[in-house]
């Protein structure tokens, strides 16, 4: 819609965000459970598909913990989208559109992410009640026109994504080949990033391919192949979930398979407490226990490099160690179930060699 808006003053409230408090959280060291594998199906079922666990095989001098794996978001973690990528998204946005008048300065952005939490269709609504709606436009066709502003957004955000103009943060290049140097098992969560797959994997390809050969990456594809999708989500369930269950007791006839048992009884029976989260919650803790399951690791082994609230409040739910790398939206938040809290990667922040005293901090 090329329409011109007819321009007032904006000004932005300086942000109020809360003051940064350490958070703590004790964890039981109970006992590891080992890598999930398919359990058999009746021959007239569909079989379940395997799970490509790739679980590293120390070096020479060691790992840095046994067990022990790393999963990263993307979105924050391994790039800060948000100071690179939405704000200059939506001033192409206005531009394509025609809409002169209309600039994000980084303030103005910070001022209305708070104000509307990040929703990003109210904050479209509280800037254009500010500066005036397009005089054309119709009161009626607002939603529509808001709507229309966030597919521009999102094609520049395509674009922007694969550029350089979205650089991967500072030393978390390093911090990956570390890990993978000392045995660590590396996942990156491609799946539930606020605008979509196609923009993480873009972000993620800029680790180079003999990086991301040696990674996990989990999209949804890689979700729905995993043994938690197709327990939670029935693909390749063709019997009761009871009767899986039952077979699965059955042949734990030593400790190890007890444990396997055991992990699948509780897979089995989330239903009950998967309906309580929303489904974005629901899609997080899917991700979440994919991600350790191609990294070859019980969720209590992982510990996840999260950059925003949901993710942090998902890995509390399934036990999942979590450590905060602040972003330019979160540079204040407060993450009480977090076991860490750090600024970015390397030296004074985040490393490999930190990371098993923060596992059970």
């Amino acid at each position: 819609m090329a329409a011109a808006a007819r321009c007032l003053l904006l000004r932005a409230s300086p942000p109020t965000d809360p003051g940064r408090a350490p958070s703590s959280v004790h964890a039981s060291s109970s006992a590891t459970p080992l890598p999930l594998r398919a359990a058999a199906s009746p021959s007239s079922a569909r079989r379940l598909r395997p799970v490509p666990l790739r679980c590293s095989s120390p070096p020479s001098g060691g790992p840095a913990e046994p067990g022990l794996a790393v999963l990263l978001e993307v979105e924050g973690v391994l790039a800060d989208v948000y100071r690179f990528g939405y704000r200059q998204a939506f001033n192409v946005a206005f531009q394509n559109l025609g809409l002169d008048c209309a600039n994000w300065t980084e303030p103005i952005y910070a001022d209305l992410v708070r104000k509307s939490s990040g929703d990003e269709e109210r904050m479209l609504v509280l800037f254009f009640d500010r500066i005036g709606w397009p005089t054309s436009l119709p009161t009626s066709e607002k939603g529509s026109f808001t709507k229309s502003v966030l597919r521009e957004k999102l094609k520049a955000l395509e674009k922007l994504s694969a550029s350089d103009d979205l650089p991967l943060r500072p030393g978390v290049e390093k911090f990956i080949d570390d890990a993978l140097g000392e045995g660590v098992p590396v996942a990156i969560l491609a799946t539930y990033g606020r605008n979509g797959e196609k923009i993480s994997r873009s972000i993620v390809e800029k680790l180079g391919p003999e990086r991301t050969s040696k990674i996990n990456i989990v999209g949804k594809e890689e979700v729905e192949r995993s043994l938690y999708g197709q327990l939670v989500l029935g693909e390749g369930v063709a019997s009761s979930l009871d009767e899986q269950l039952t077979k699965e007791v059955q042949k734990a006839a030593s400790a190890e398979k007890q444990r396997i048992a055991e992990e699948v009884a509780s897979l089995l029976k989330l239903s009950v407490d998967i309906n309580t989260a929303s489904k974005s919650s629901e899609k997080i803790i899917a991700t979440l226990r994919a991600g350790a399951e191609y990294a070859g690791c019980g969720v209590q082994n992982c510990i996840l490099v999260a950059g925003s609230q949901p993710s942090v409040i998902a890995a509390e739910r399934i036990g999942m160690p979590c450590i905060v790398v602040r972003s330019s939206l979160t540079a204040r938040a407060e993450f009480h179930s977090a076991r860490a809290v750090m600024d970015g990667f390397g030296d004074t922040d985040l490393t490999v060699s930190k990371l098993p005293s923060k596992r059970w901090a």
